[in-house]
């Protein structure tokens, strides 16, 4: 199972991870992507959605531990 955090100093507020990942992925009231679970700084699945915004974001912003 793969874990994955946010760098949210590196997000652009571009949208792509939230189109790729609307189950996990949010943004709060600046633009900036949060995980869908208020105060939650590490999820843990194998779900490809999830992958897949880690793989698209442009700034890397999405971090795979």
């Amino acid at each position: 199972m793969s874990k994955y955090a946010l760098n949210k100093i590196e997000c652009i507020a571009c949208g792509l991870c939230q189109v790729k990942a609307p189950n996990f992925l949010d943004y709060d009231d600046e633009g900036i992507v949060t995980f869908k679970r208020k105060n939650q700084n590490l999820i843990e699945t194998n779900d490809k959605s999830m992958e897949e915004a880690f793989k698209k974001c442009p700034v890397h912003a999405i971090l795979k531990h």
